[in-house]
């Protein structure tokens, strides 16, 4: 069964005139469970980025995300008969809590199958909003194939997250909303992008009501489902995804939802992880609230925009779309936020071995705070520095600071937008190793579950020794490792096979530059 089919309630292609009356009955509906959310004026992003700058509230719902108004939505329009066998959803996060607190309002049955990857939290979350929760696989697909197939096996209405028009219509509501709730008419409307139902809804509303606004997407470039698909024509499934910005990690944008969009919206943004956090921190420091990274992608897309543009005095929304995030994760998005900001930099140099180089490079830096700096004996001629500098002038005062340790006669490397050295070296720093032989450096994403790395260690045995090793949890449903591994020459064919056979995410970190300077 295909994800855009609720199983007992089927649709097909939607003519796109319906929709103004679909979403005129979503609003006589969601209300009865979602809040009107608030449009908030963002004074601080607003001065820092010369425009005015709102904030479409979605963590004010009662699950903290939007997903509520397209979950209820559907579930509210269900038949008696329909209701009575209850309905079942897949979801790692928002749509489960959505569908839970619908299921729960409407005395209908809920099911959740989420991954067994799924944070505790959100797992807890679900079960209190009164759902049954089923784990099972190691992703949102496996998840939702079973989901799918207890739909057929059951007779239960089958709640996609986002590829269905009742859905869709149901996340119009937000729309609505900023329409009224605007002192005069925004000029752009910047919208997360995951399967597409929220975008969809905003273009399927707007196009009929005030067509002169922009509308912008704005996805996490390490899951640009719908980027790519508006990029070849039609829908594409992405071989494969980040998991930072869980809430929109899609492999393949929604059926219904491409058809929208396709003609309509003006262009898809495609965010880093840093523009995130620093999203998340602005957000914070105006509202007092912290969004999950997928909450924040709006706001750093439009800040993106608008120095790309370099456009002044425009009236810009950005949809906070949900406030879902686990707290461990805080330390990690604080952690980068500066980086994304251009606040802070992370450089690498060599330096003499000699007395008085250290105190003169010191000296070189200037008068700047120093974040971070972690020193180590190289060898009897040459000394590696990591050292983090705090930035009050963004990318080109970084520059300047590289420019002038490089005229002082200094190797300098940035590391600023190095993954490896942001997520593992500079928590690692602590000299090469010269009796390593042989060594290869892996980065592996590990799903967070019990005996996941003795699993791995098992498929690799004995044939090799492990050199270097560094996890970090974040709470994210995946542990981010780096490994090094002594693998001779001639074994090199062997171990490519053996990690082939892995069934997870791997990227070789053999040649990275803070791995060369600082560890191999």
């Amino acid at each position: 069964m295909n994800e855009n089919v609720c199983w007992l309630f089927k649709w097909y292609l939607t003519p796109m005139q319906d929709y103004k009356k679909m979403i005129d009955e979503a609003c006589g509906r969601v209300y009865e469970v979602a809040r009107k959310t608030s449009l908030d004026f963002a004074p601080e992003v607003s001065s820092r980025h010369g425009n005015n700058i709102w904030l479409k509230r979605e963590d004010q719902q009662p699950v903290f995300s939007y997903k509520l108004r397209g979950a209820y939505n559907l579930m509210a329009s269900l038949s008696e008969s329909e209701k009575k066998k209850g309905v079942i959803a897949a979801s790692a996060g928002n749509h489960a809590q959505g569908v839970a607190l619908a299921g729960d309002k409407l005395g209908i049955e809920a099911v959740i199958v989420m991954p067994k990857t799924t944070p505790e939290i959100k797992v807890t979350a679900v079960k209190r909003l009164g759902a049954e929760v089923i784990l099972h696989g190691n992703n949102y697909d496996e998840a939702k194939d079973y989901a799918t197939s207890v739909a057929i096996d059951e007779g239960k209405a089958y709640i996609p997250p986002y590829d269905h028009p009742v859905v869709i219509a149901g996340q119009a509501t937000v729309a609505v909303e900023i329409l009224e709730q605007h002192p005069t008419q925004p000029d752009i409307i910047f919208v997360p992008v995951g399967g597409g139902g929220l975008i969809a809804g905003i273009v399927a509303y707007l196009q009929e009501l005030a067509p002169e606004i922009t509308i912008i997407g704005v996805e996490p470039d390490e899951a640009p489902c719908m980027h790519a698909a508006l990029a070849a024509g039609e829908r594409v499934e992405l071989e494969h995804i980040g998991i930072f910005a869980d809430g929109a990690a899609v492999r393949q944008a929604g059926e219904e939802p491409f058809r929208i969009i396709r003609d309509v919206v003006d262009e898809i943004l495609l965010v880093n992880v840093d523009e995130i956090c620093a999203a998340v921190k602005d957000i914070f420091e105006d509202t007092r609230s912290i969004p999950e990274p997928a909450g924040a992608l709006a706001l750093a897309g439009l800040k993106q925009y608008v120095a790309r543009e370099n456009i002044k005095d425009k009236e810009l929304v950005a949809i906070f779309s949900g406030a879902n995030v686990n707290f461990d994760r805080l330390r990690h998005i604080a952690e980068l936020s500066a980086l994304g900001e251009n606040r802070e930099a992370l450089i690498g140099t060599t330096i003499p071995e000699k007395p008085g180089s250290f105190l003169k490079y010191c000296y070189d830096l200037g008068p700047r705070l120093i974040t971070e700096f972690n020193y180590r004996y190289g060898d009897s001629k040459t000394a590696h520095i990591f050292a983090g500098v705090q930035l009050r002038h963004g990318a080109e005062e970084k520059q300047i600071l590289i420019d002038s340790l490089k005229d002082k006669g200094y190797e300098v490397v940035d590391l600023s937008g190095d993954e490896v050295a942001k997520m593992h070296v500079r928590y690692m720093v602590g000299g090469h190793a010269a009796q390593a032989e042989n060594e290869l450096l892996y980065r592996f994403e590990f799903p967070e579950r019990s005996g996941a790395l003795l699993h791995f260690l098992g498929q690799m045995g004995e044939r090799w020794n492990i050199s270097l090793f560094h996890y970090r949890n974040h709470g994210a449903a995946y542990g981010r490792v780096l490994m090094g591994i002594q693998v001779p020459a001639e074994e090199r064919p062997e171990f490519q096979e053996f990690l082939d056979g892995l069934e997870m995410q791997y990227w070789d970190e053999s040649g990275n530059a803070a791995y060369e300077m600082f560890l191999s």
